[in-house]
């Protein structure tokens, strides 16, 4: 049944584009992001190396016309394997957020709407869920279901919605007793359709700030896992693969550290640019306070 009720933020007379400095560094963090974007994409076929197969008569090569980041310690063009590297990373953090907020919206969505012994009962479930150590946690899931990117993107989403569904259940609790979402319920809506017409659109300030700060997370997480030995290993590729493959020649080859480094403080800088731009934007702000006008 149509309810014909919807919710709008109320005019704030306010743009996007205010000239602050946090804005500006989000305009900056988004042209930076798009050139990383455009990178990874074209990046490992500019110089038409190939970034699998070895040639040890080139290994260990300085940085040069040639080879603009060098090679590692098997012949393989350094620049070619940090795009692959810096594409693979971005993947599984963009997957893991998707699941961290997918999962956590639904959790929280059916905690505060339906409320009482099942809200009791699955907020237990979430903090028998923080109680463990999530790095004992992923430490185990890795050794259970080896080190592969399925295992990967379990172990880093496995913890991360519950702060995602806690945040969800706050809000809802709050929407739960506005005038519009009770006459929905009187006119006969479903709960899917409650949380997907009224709750979701209002909660889109909070989803969009942990989106822009759960992917620099995912991506430094995986890149400390696959350096500890504990996430992707080679002959896959990562940047913290190729971190870790650095590592052990850094002392005489530093350019194979880091080169891997700098692309990944770029990425994760960015996305910290952007959350915290995101943040200062008018139209966020509106939609995190939560100021909404009902129309019929």
């Amino acid at each position: 049944m149509r309810t014909g009720l919807t919710a709008r933020p109320f005019p704030t007379g306010r743009t996007p584009g205010d000239g602050s400095a946090k804005t500006r560094s989000q305009w900056g963090s988004l042209v930076v992001l798009g050139i990383l974007l455009v990178m990874v994409i074209i990046g490992p076929h500019i110089k038409g190396y190939d970034y699998v197969s070895m040639n040890i008569a080139e290994k260990n090569q300085g940085v040069s016309s040639k080879y603009w980041f060098g090679t590692d310690n098997l012949g393989r063009d350094l620049f070619s394997r940090v795009w692959v590297g810096a594409r693979a990373s971005l993947i599984i953090a963009i997957v893991a957020t998707a699941i961290k907020l997918i999962i956590g919206t639904v959790y929280g969505a059916l905690m505060a709407h339906f409320g009482g012994w099942v809200d009791e009962v699955l907020m237990r479930i979430i903090e028998v869920i923080n109680s463990i150590p999530s790095l004992l946690l992923t430490i185990l899931i890795m050794m259970i279901l080896g080190n592969n990117l399925f295992a990967l993107l379990v172990a880093l989403s496995v913890t991360a919605w519950c702060n995602t569904a806690r945040q969800v259940r706050g809000m809802i609790k709050q929407l739960r007793e506005t005038e519009y979402v009770y006459a929905a319920e009187v006119l006969g809506a479903k709960p899917l359709r409650i949380i997907l017409k009224h709750y979701v659109p209002n909660m889109l300030g909070i989803l969009i700030l942990d989106t822009a700060t759960a992917i620099p997370m995912f991506i430094f997480t995986e890149a400390g896992l696959s350096f500890l030995g504990i996430g992707i290993k080679a002959p896959s590729i990562s940047l913290g693969v190729l971190i870790s493959m650095g590592q052990q020649n850094m002392d005489f080859y530093p350019s194979q550290l880091l080169f891997p480094c700098l692309v990944l403080c770029i990425i994760v800088m960015a996305f910290n640019l952007l959350g915290d731009g995101t943040c200062a934007m008018p139209w966020i702000r509106d939609f995190a306070s939560n100021k909404w006008e009902i129309t019929i």
